[in-house]
């Protein structure tokens, strides 16, 4: 069992570098042919792809896996087990399931920031690194946040699949810097499905390019969404009908 389950973290491994190989590609082709793009040049850029790595790993990996668990066990009636337990609902439902393996993506993604840094030649100070580390808890805290409005969406809906799939889709944009965006899709991707929040916004900060004005938005906007997602959750669960009953 031990040597199978080395066999697939090292298969799961080797297609996590695969992968980001392929995210890497789109960035090759835009700026084949251009120095910068939206006030972005290529190394800048990568460092927005280097956080979207790591939180599509921390979202494939400790998130994703215990909240489609929670959808399942909805859907079947198990949930009044994690109901009967002396425990909250909520941290229950998002801790039930892992999968260790994805910290190679979070590992590949810290590797392709840690290049482009060096391409740009800059090394951050530590209040850089310390306010991308704060800004790295509220991109988890609304990537999360995110998941659990979209779960509660299954105490009135029987299947979640084109739900989840568009939520993966919008959540792709944050591969690229928000200001690449115009109008009404930088709104969107901003305040509405506050992407900007989770990629941009963090790597700005590594790079000493983030107002502070904007980042205490940005601590207070994730804040916002995790009060809200607790409070749809809890009002969501009134409206989950026992296997028992």
């Amino acid at each position: 069992m031990a040597i199978q389950y080395r066999a697939n973290f090292l298969i799961q491994g080797v297609m996590s570098f695969f992968w980001v190989g392929v995210s890497l590609v789109p960035l090759w082709v835009l700026f084949d042919e251009r120095t910068t793009v939206a006030g972005w040049n290529y190394p800048g850029a990568l460092v927005v792809m280097g956080w979207f790595v790591v939180l599509r790993g921390v979202l494939e990996g400790a998130i994703n896996p215990s909240l489609v668990d929670v959808v399942d066990r909805i859907r079947t009636g198990s949930f009044d087990y994690l109901l009967l337990k002396p425990a909250d609902a909520q941290f229950l439902v998002s801790t039930a399931r892992f999968e260790p393996w994805k910290i190679v993506d979070v590992t590949a993604g810290v590797g392709v920031i840690v290049y482009a840094l060096a391409e740009l030649g800059h090394r951050p100070s530590l209040g850089q690194l310390a306010l991308a580390g704060l800004l790295l808890l509220t991109a988890v805290t609304v990537l999360y946040s995110l998941w659990i409005l979209v779960v509660s969406a299954s105490f009135w809906v029987v299947r979640l699949d084109n739900l989840s799939y568009l939520f993966s889709a919008i959540f792709d944009a944050g591969r690229w810097p928000v200001q690449v965006f115009r109008g009404f899709w930088r709104v969107l991707f901003t305040v509405v499905i506050p992407v900007a929040l989770m990629t941009t916004f963090p790597a700005m900060a590594l790079l000493g390019t983030l107002e502070p004005r904007v980042a205490a938005m940005t601590c207070g906007g994730a804040i916002a969404f995790a009060v809200l997602a607790r409070q749809i959750w809890n009002f969501s669960i009134r409206f989950y009908t026992s296997a028992s009953s």
